[in-house]
């Protein structure tokens, strides 16, 4: 699924499943934008990347901060052209050593962040950029819901769970509103892919997943990366307001 000639943003792109989005669009042609918070790591990948002879841009911005991420749109579109594939990756899901966190133990400050960096930050880029698209009647959005935005999940609080259950929402109306303009919206629901923050998870949280997922193993990044390649190409031209799962068959609904 080549992607030449695309210019695509990833949110939260400096590290974990965004650090292998980036690297997988720009492996497969793309000009890539990359909007983090953690300047070290944005600028050593797009380092790495123009390294090898790719278009590779970052800007520092925090996602839930609507003028800093305008300024960082523009700042990318200025470096790389006008962004016509954006991927609302960026995500937080605060851990509190293992422990539960239910709703009448939690930070009200907590809840407003994750709020923030999971939603708000969703509806910044696609306020942003949903212009342009529309002006050239093209674009595609991807934003990363979650299997626990679908299903009940003990391994994570409602402040996350909420936020992906609001992305499919969000993904389903903007599929609608944006359509008539060539643009696609669609949303991945992954489940427990093997990241370090997960690696780092009780080994009998992740020995439970496992035993409960047909596939009997975790997901790899990489196929979360190959399912959102697909949803932005133009092989998916006319896949819209879908959420697919990416999640070895966990929590099938």
């Amino acid at each position: 699924m080549t992607h030449s000639n695309r210019v695509v943003l990833v949110t939260g792109g400096a590290s974990g499943i965004g650090a292998v989005l980036v690297r997988s669009y720009a492996a497969a042609g793309a000009a890539v934008g990359i909007v983090d918070r953690d300047a070290q790591a944005g600028n050593a990948l797009a380092e790495e990347l123009k390294g090898q002879g790719r278009q590779v841009y970052f800007s520092g911005a925090d996602v839930a901060d609507f003028n800093a991420c305008r300024q960082a749109c523009l700042l990318i579109e200025d470096a790389l052209g006008p962004v016509d594939t954006l991927v609302n990756n960026a995500g937080i899901s605060p851990k509190h050593d293992g422990q539960p966190q239910p709703i009448w133990r939690m930070d009200p400050a907590e809840w407003h962040r994750v709020v923030d960096v999971n939603l708000h930050s969703a509806f910044n880029f696609c306020r942003i950029l949903a212009p342009g698209m529309v002006e050239r009647r093209f674009g595609r959005i991807v934003s990363m819901s979650s299997v626990a935005g679908k299903a009940y999940l003990d391994i994570v609080a409602a402040h996350y769970s909420t936020t992906k259950a609001a992305i499919i929402g969000l993904t389903r109306h903007l599929a609608g509103e944006l359509g008539p303009y060539g643009i696609t919206v669609n949303a991945l629901a992954p489940g427990r892919i093997d990241t370090p923050m997960v690696a780092g998870a009780p080994p009998a949280a992740n020995e439970a997943v496992i035993a409960t997922t047909p596939l009997r193993r975790l997901g790899k990044p990489a196929e979360v990366a190959d399912a959102c390649l697909f949803l932005s190409s133009e092989q998916a031209g006319f896949i819209t307001g879908q959420v697919i799962d990416v999640a070895g068959g966990w929590l099938m609904t």
